[in-house]
Protein backbone atom coordinates (compact mmCIF):
# COMPACT_ATOMS: atom_id res chain seq x y z
CA UNK A 1 0.00 0.00 0.00
CA UNK A 2 1.34 3.42 -0.92
CA UNK A 3 2.23 5.85 1.84
CA UNK A 4 -0.92 7.43 3.19
CA UNK A 5 -1.09 11.23 3.24
CA UNK A 6 -2.61 11.29 6.70
CA UNK A 7 -2.01 14.96 7.38
CA UNK A 8 -3.47 15.98 4.02
CA UNK A 9 -6.64 13.99 4.52
CA UNK A 10 -7.04 15.11 8.11
CA UNK A 11 -6.99 18.69 6.85
CA UNK A 12 -9.68 17.78 4.32
CA UNK A 13 -11.81 16.30 7.08
CA UNK A 14 -11.23 19.28 9.35
CA UNK A 15 -12.37 21.60 6.54
CA UNK A 16 -15.79 19.97 6.54
CA UNK A 17 -14.68 17.48 3.86
CA UNK A 18 -14.47 20.09 1.11
CA UNK A 19 -13.27 18.47 -2.10
CA UNK A 20 -9.64 19.43 -2.84
CA UNK A 21 -9.14 21.18 -6.16
CA UNK A 22 -5.46 20.39 -6.70
CA UNK A 23 -6.02 16.79 -7.82
CA UNK A 24 -8.61 15.01 -10.03
CA UNK A 25 -11.57 13.52 -8.17
CA UNK A 26 -10.81 10.09 -9.67
CA UNK A 27 -7.33 10.12 -8.13
CA UNK A 28 -8.64 11.27 -4.77
CA UNK A 29 -11.29 8.56 -4.79
CA UNK A 30 -8.77 5.86 -5.67
CA UNK A 31 -6.60 6.98 -2.77
CA UNK A 32 -9.53 6.89 -0.36
CA UNK A 33 -10.52 3.40 -1.50
CA UNK A 34 -6.98 2.21 -0.83
CA UNK A 35 -7.21 3.70 2.65
CA UNK A 36 -10.40 1.70 3.35
CA UNK A 37 -8.24 -1.41 3.69
CA UNK A 38 -5.68 0.13 6.01
CA UNK A 39 -5.14 -1.64 9.35
CA UNK A 40 -4.87 1.71 11.16
CA UNK A 41 -8.42 2.56 12.31
CA UNK A 42 -7.74 6.28 12.23
CA UNK A 43 -6.91 6.10 8.53
CA UNK A 44 -9.65 3.64 7.60
CA UNK A 45 -12.52 4.48 9.94
CA UNK A 46 -11.50 7.96 11.02
CA UNK A 47 -10.68 9.51 7.64
CA UNK A 48 -11.37 7.42 4.51
CA UNK A 49 -14.89 6.28 5.30
CA UNK A 50 -16.23 9.58 6.67
CA UNK A 51 -14.79 11.56 3.74
CA UNK A 52 -16.32 9.17 1.19
CA UNK A 53 -19.63 9.04 3.06
CA UNK A 54 -19.78 12.84 3.23
CA UNK A 55 -19.01 13.28 -0.45
CA UNK A 56 -21.65 10.70 -1.39
CA UNK A 57 -24.34 12.29 0.81
CA UNK A 58 -23.50 15.78 -0.45
CA UNK A 59 -23.95 14.74 -4.06
CA UNK A 60 -20.30 15.00 -5.10
CA UNK A 61 -20.60 11.63 -6.85
CA UNK A 62 -24.15 11.97 -8.18
CA UNK A 63 -22.94 11.75 -11.78
CA UNK A 64 -20.51 8.97 -10.86
CA UNK A 65 -22.57 6.78 -8.53
CA UNK A 66 -22.58 3.82 -10.89
CA UNK A 67 -18.80 3.66 -11.11
CA UNK A 68 -18.39 4.28 -7.39
CA UNK A 69 -20.72 1.39 -6.59
CA UNK A 70 -18.86 -0.87 -9.01
CA UNK A 71 -15.60 0.05 -7.29
CA UNK A 72 -17.03 -0.80 -3.89
CA UNK A 73 -18.20 -4.17 -5.23
CA UNK A 74 -14.64 -4.95 -6.33
CA UNK A 75 -13.56 -4.37 -2.73
CA UNK A 76 -16.10 -6.93 -1.49
CA UNK A 77 -14.17 -9.75 -3.17
CA UNK A 78 -10.69 -8.60 -2.10
CA UNK A 79 -9.23 -11.53 -0.16
CA UNK A 80 -12.64 -13.18 0.23
CA UNK A 81 -12.22 -16.60 1.83
CA UNK A 82 -9.42 -15.52 4.12
CA UNK A 83 -9.89 -15.30 7.87
CA UNK A 84 -8.33 -13.40 10.75
CA UNK A 85 -6.09 -11.19 8.62
CA UNK A 86 -6.17 -7.54 7.57
CA UNK A 87 -7.94 -8.21 4.27
CA UNK A 88 -11.29 -8.08 6.11
CA UNK A 89 -11.05 -4.31 6.48
CA UNK A 90 -11.17 -3.67 2.74
CA UNK A 91 -14.16 -5.95 2.28
CA UNK A 92 -16.10 -4.71 5.28
CA UNK A 93 -15.56 -1.00 4.67
CA UNK A 94 -16.27 -1.42 0.97
CA UNK A 95 -19.66 -2.75 2.07
CA UNK A 96 -20.16 0.30 4.25
CA UNK A 97 -19.31 2.64 1.37
CA UNK A 98 -21.63 0.70 -0.95
CA UNK A 99 -24.42 1.15 1.59
CA UNK A 100 -23.87 4.92 1.34
CA UNK A 101 -24.00 4.69 -2.46
CA UNK A 102 -27.25 2.70 -2.40
CA UNK A 103 -28.74 5.10 0.15
CA UNK A 104 -27.91 8.03 -2.11
CA UNK A 105 -29.24 6.20 -5.16
CA UNK A 106 -32.51 5.61 -3.30
CA UNK A 107 -32.82 9.39 -3.01
CA UNK A 108 -31.66 10.41 -6.50
CA UNK A 109 -33.20 7.44 -8.36
CA UNK A 110 -30.34 7.56 -10.87
CA UNK A 111 -29.25 3.90 -10.80
CA UNK A 112 -31.09 1.56 -13.21
CA UNK A 113 -32.72 -1.57 -11.81
CA UNK A 114 -30.25 -3.96 -13.46
CA UNK A 115 -27.31 -2.20 -11.83
CA UNK A 116 -28.92 -2.17 -8.39
CA UNK A 117 -29.78 -5.86 -8.65
CA UNK A 118 -26.23 -6.67 -9.74
CA UNK A 119 -24.88 -4.86 -6.70
CA UNK A 120 -27.34 -6.75 -4.53
CA UNK A 121 -26.15 -10.06 -5.94
CA UNK A 122 -22.49 -9.15 -5.38
CA UNK A 123 -23.20 -8.03 -1.82
CA UNK A 124 -25.19 -11.17 -1.01
CA UNK A 125 -22.44 -13.43 -2.31
CA UNK A 126 -19.87 -11.60 -0.21
CA UNK A 127 -21.90 -11.61 3.02
CA UNK A 128 -22.75 -15.31 2.91
CA UNK A 129 -19.19 -16.32 1.97
CA UNK A 130 -17.41 -14.00 4.41
CA UNK A 131 -15.39 -16.06 6.89
CA UNK A 132 -13.92 -13.32 9.06
CA UNK A 133 -16.73 -12.35 11.43
CA UNK A 134 -14.65 -10.52 14.01
CA UNK A 135 -16.28 -7.44 15.44
CA UNK A 136 -13.64 -5.35 17.21
CA UNK A 137 -9.99 -6.21 16.56
CA UNK A 138 -7.67 -5.13 19.35
CA UNK A 139 -5.17 -2.58 18.09
CA UNK A 140 -6.87 -2.28 14.68
CA UNK A 141 -10.41 -1.23 15.47
CA UNK A 142 -13.66 -2.35 13.92
CA UNK A 143 -13.83 -5.07 11.29
CA UNK A 144 -17.58 -5.64 11.79
CA UNK A 145 -18.28 -7.38 8.49
CA UNK A 146 -21.67 -8.78 9.57
CA UNK A 147 -22.84 -5.44 10.97
CA UNK A 148 -21.76 -3.59 7.85
CA UNK A 149 -23.41 -6.30 5.76
CA UNK A 150 -26.62 -5.72 7.68
CA UNK A 151 -26.42 -1.99 7.00
CA UNK A 152 -25.96 -2.70 3.30
CA UNK A 153 -28.86 -5.14 3.10
CA UNK A 154 -31.03 -2.58 4.84
CA UNK A 155 -30.34 -0.02 2.13
CA UNK A 156 -31.12 -2.56 -0.59
CA UNK A 157 -34.38 -3.36 1.22
CA UNK A 158 -35.36 0.30 0.90
CA UNK A 159 -34.80 0.33 -2.88
CA UNK A 160 -37.95 0.27 -4.96
CA UNK A 161 -35.97 -1.74 -7.50
CA UNK A 162 -36.35 -4.58 -4.98
CA UNK A 163 -39.72 -6.23 -5.31
CA UNK A 164 -41.22 -9.22 -3.53
CA UNK A 165 -38.78 -11.69 -5.12
CA UNK A 166 -35.69 -9.66 -4.31
CA UNK A 167 -36.83 -8.96 -0.75
CA UNK A 168 -37.48 -12.68 -0.24
CA UNK A 169 -33.94 -13.39 -1.42
CA UNK A 170 -32.66 -10.76 0.99
CA UNK A 171 -34.37 -12.56 3.89
CA UNK A 172 -32.81 -15.82 2.75
CA UNK A 173 -29.38 -14.17 2.66
CA UNK A 174 -29.81 -13.14 6.29
CA UNK A 175 -30.82 -16.69 7.22
CA UNK A 176 -28.00 -18.25 5.22
CA UNK A 177 -25.49 -15.96 6.93
CA UNK A 178 -26.77 -16.81 10.40
CA UNK A 179 -27.04 -20.55 9.79
CA UNK A 180 -23.64 -20.93 8.16
CA UNK A 181 -21.37 -22.89 10.57
CA UNK A 182 -18.89 -20.65 12.34
CA UNK A 183 -16.75 -20.52 15.47
CA UNK A 184 -17.49 -16.82 16.02
CA UNK A 185 -20.03 -15.65 18.54
CA UNK A 186 -21.34 -12.32 17.33
CA UNK A 187 -21.48 -9.94 20.27
CA UNK A 188 -20.91 -6.45 18.93
CA UNK A 189 -24.45 -5.49 17.94
CA UNK A 190 -24.55 -7.47 14.72
CA UNK A 191 -27.93 -8.95 15.70
CA UNK A 192 -29.54 -5.51 15.90
CA UNK A 193 -28.04 -4.39 12.58
CA UNK A 194 -29.27 -7.51 10.76
CA UNK A 195 -32.69 -7.24 12.40
CA UNK A 196 -32.99 -3.60 11.34
CA UNK A 197 -32.30 -4.65 7.74
CA UNK A 198 -35.11 -7.19 8.00
CA UNK A 199 -37.38 -4.53 9.48
CA UNK A 200 -36.79 -2.36 6.41
CA UNK A 201 -37.85 -5.30 4.23
CA UNK A 202 -40.94 -6.02 6.36
CA UNK A 203 -42.02 -2.38 6.29
CA UNK A 204 -42.24 -2.62 2.50
CA UNK A 205 -45.32 -4.84 3.07
CA UNK A 206 -44.57 -6.90 -0.03
CA UNK A 207 -43.39 -10.29 1.28
CA UNK A 208 -46.47 -12.17 2.55
CA UNK A 209 -46.70 -13.74 5.97
CA UNK A 210 -46.87 -17.24 4.48
CA UNK A 211 -43.31 -16.65 3.29
CA UNK A 212 -41.93 -14.82 6.33
CA UNK A 213 -43.33 -17.21 8.94
CA UNK A 214 -41.65 -20.34 7.46
CA UNK A 215 -38.46 -18.26 7.24
CA UNK A 216 -38.70 -17.57 10.97
CA UNK A 217 -39.43 -21.24 11.66
CA UNK A 218 -36.34 -22.23 9.68
CA UNK A 219 -34.21 -20.04 11.93
CA UNK A 220 -35.99 -21.41 15.00
CA UNK A 221 -34.93 -24.95 14.10
CA UNK A 222 -31.32 -23.91 14.65
CA UNK A 223 -32.09 -23.24 18.32
CA UNK A 224 -33.04 -26.82 19.12
CA UNK A 225 -30.14 -28.73 20.62
CA UNK A 226 -29.41 -31.96 18.70
CA UNK A 227 -29.49 -35.24 20.59
CA UNK A 228 -26.18 -35.81 22.34
CA UNK A 229 -25.00 -32.20 22.17
CA UNK A 230 -22.37 -31.61 24.86
CA UNK A 231 -22.07 -27.84 24.56
CA UNK A 232 -25.03 -25.68 23.70
CA UNK A 233 -25.77 -23.24 22.26
CA UNK A 234 -23.25 -23.59 19.49
CA UNK A 235 -21.96 -20.31 18.04
CA UNK A 236 -24.46 -20.67 15.18
CA UNK A 237 -27.37 -21.23 17.57
CA UNK A 238 -26.17 -18.39 19.82
CA UNK A 239 -25.99 -15.95 16.90
CA UNK A 240 -29.37 -17.03 15.53
CA UNK A 241 -31.11 -16.80 18.89
CA UNK A 242 -29.78 -13.30 19.50
CA UNK A 243 -30.93 -12.23 16.05
CA UNK A 244 -34.45 -13.58 16.62
CA UNK A 245 -34.60 -11.82 19.98
CA UNK A 246 -33.49 -8.57 18.35
CA UNK A 247 -36.08 -8.90 15.59
CA UNK A 248 -38.81 -9.70 18.13
CA UNK A 249 -37.96 -6.58 20.14
CA UNK A 250 -37.81 -4.36 17.07
CA UNK A 251 -41.16 -5.63 15.83
CA UNK A 252 -42.72 -5.27 19.28
CA UNK A 253 -41.45 -1.75 20.00
CA UNK A 254 -40.98 -0.28 16.53
CA UNK A 255 -37.83 1.24 15.06
CA UNK A 256 -36.79 4.76 14.13
CA UNK A 257 -36.55 5.90 10.53
CA UNK A 258 -33.37 7.35 9.10
CA UNK A 259 -33.35 11.06 8.36
CA UNK A 260 -34.61 10.86 4.78
CA UNK A 261 -38.09 11.62 3.39
CA UNK A 262 -38.40 8.08 2.05
CA UNK A 263 -37.66 6.55 5.44
CA UNK A 264 -40.14 8.78 7.20
CA UNK A 265 -42.86 7.37 4.94
CA UNK A 266 -41.58 3.78 5.05
CA UNK A 267 -41.51 3.56 8.85
CA UNK A 268 -44.58 5.71 9.50
CA UNK A 269 -46.64 2.69 10.52
CA UNK A 270 -45.95 -0.87 11.63
CA UNK A 271 -45.72 -3.74 9.13
CA UNK A 272 -49.19 -5.00 8.27
CA UNK A 273 -48.57 -8.54 9.55
CA UNK A 274 -46.71 -7.44 12.67
CA UNK A 275 -48.92 -9.30 15.18
CA UNK A 276 -48.68 -12.65 13.38
CA UNK A 277 -44.92 -12.28 12.92
CA UNK A 278 -44.43 -11.53 16.62
CA UNK A 279 -46.30 -14.74 17.46
CA UNK A 280 -44.12 -16.69 15.03
CA UNK A 281 -41.00 -15.24 16.64
CA UNK A 282 -42.25 -16.16 20.10
CA UNK A 283 -42.79 -19.76 18.96
CA UNK A 284 -39.30 -19.92 17.47
CA UNK A 285 -37.68 -18.51 20.60
CA UNK A 286 -39.69 -20.78 22.89
CA UNK A 287 -38.23 -23.81 21.10
CA UNK A 288 -34.76 -22.96 22.43
CA UNK A 289 -35.86 -23.50 26.05
CA UNK A 290 -39.10 -25.51 26.12
CA UNK A 291 -38.52 -26.28 29.80
CA UNK A 292 -38.76 -22.57 30.61
CA UNK A 293 -41.72 -21.20 28.66
CA UNK A 294 -45.38 -22.13 28.85
CA UNK A 295 -46.88 -23.54 25.70
CA UNK A 296 -48.92 -21.16 23.57
CA UNK A 297 -52.71 -21.47 23.53
CA UNK A 298 -52.50 -22.87 20.00
CA UNK A 299 -49.94 -25.47 21.04
CA UNK A 300 -52.08 -26.59 23.95
CA UNK A 301 -55.37 -26.70 22.09
CA UNK A 302 -57.06 -30.08 22.18
CA UNK A 303 -54.71 -31.56 24.78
Amino acid sequence: MNRVRGDFWQQVLDSGARVPTDKPLDDLTHELFEMLGHPDPQIRDGIAYPVLATWVSQGVYDELLSGLGDGACVGLSSGLGRDADDSVFRRSFSALVLSEVVSRANVTDTIPPTKMLTWGDRASTWLVRERDLRGFVVGKGWAHSVAHGGDLLGQFARSFHFGVHELTVLLDVVADRLLRPTTYRLHHGEDDRLAYAVMAALHRNLVPGNVVEPWIARLGQALIAPRGATEWPSPTAFNTQNFLRALHLQLATGVRAQDTPGDQVLFASAPRERADLILALVEALRSASPWLYRRSVAAGAGS
